[in-house]
């Protein structure tokens, strides 16, 4: 069973990862403050869904540390890599507290969010050294696709050479059999 963090120091907030982040995936900074995520809410009181972007596969983007959100997921988000998925417990008081958000979500109640962090971005207009960093990480994937597609073709073009020359050796050992055959029967 995956270990439960506190990441708030109170137990208001609790994450227990789910899904691990590759060792190299970016996470949100600074720099790249926005992020894209998939989520699922639930009551902990029943397990009852109040919102989820899984029925229409939307995304959600936001920026970290504005305010845009519960407190829970700006504290969250930070700790999360892209391609996590974590379960998120939040106390009322790191999400809509005694007002709760009605009429979906009652006052003073526990939410369970299951959250995937998809993306992290620079702000529009953006022109900090780790944007630059990302994109050559990008390209450097996209050239390493390449290669392999074009090894790929190559194999690919090698087997279909090697088919080729043994389905000639196959004819030409026939057509040595025909001739053979004639021979005899004159």
């Amino acid at each position: 069973m995956a270990e439960t963090i506190d990441l708030s120091g109170d137990g208001g907030v609790l994450k227990t990862v789910v899904r691990k982040a590759k060792d190299d995936a970016i996470a949100p900074s600074d720099s790249l403050p926005l992020v894209d995520v998939h989520y699922e809410g639930t009551l902990a009181e029943n397990g009852e869904v109040f919102d989820t972007t899984h029925e229409d596969n939307s995304i959600f983007s936001f920026e970290i540390g504005q305010g845009a959100v519960i407190k829970a997921w700006d504290i969250a988000l930070r700790t999360m890599k892209v391609g996590e998925v974590a379960k998120i417990t939040c106390k009322p008081e790191y999400a809509y507290g005694t007002a709760g958000s009605p009429p979906e979500i009652p006052p003073n109640a526990t939410l369970i969010f299951e959250v995937e962090l998809v993306a992290c971005r620079p702000r529009k207009g953006s022109s900090v050294g780790s944007v630059s960093d990302e994109k050559a990480r990008l390209e450097e994937l996209k050239k390493q696709r390449e290669l392999a597609a074009a090894t790929k073709e190559e194999e690919k073009k090698k087997r279909e050479e090697a088919k080729a020359a043994a389905a000639a050796r196959m004819q030409a050992k026939l057509d040595a059999k025909k001739g053979k055959g004639k021979g005899k029967g004159k």
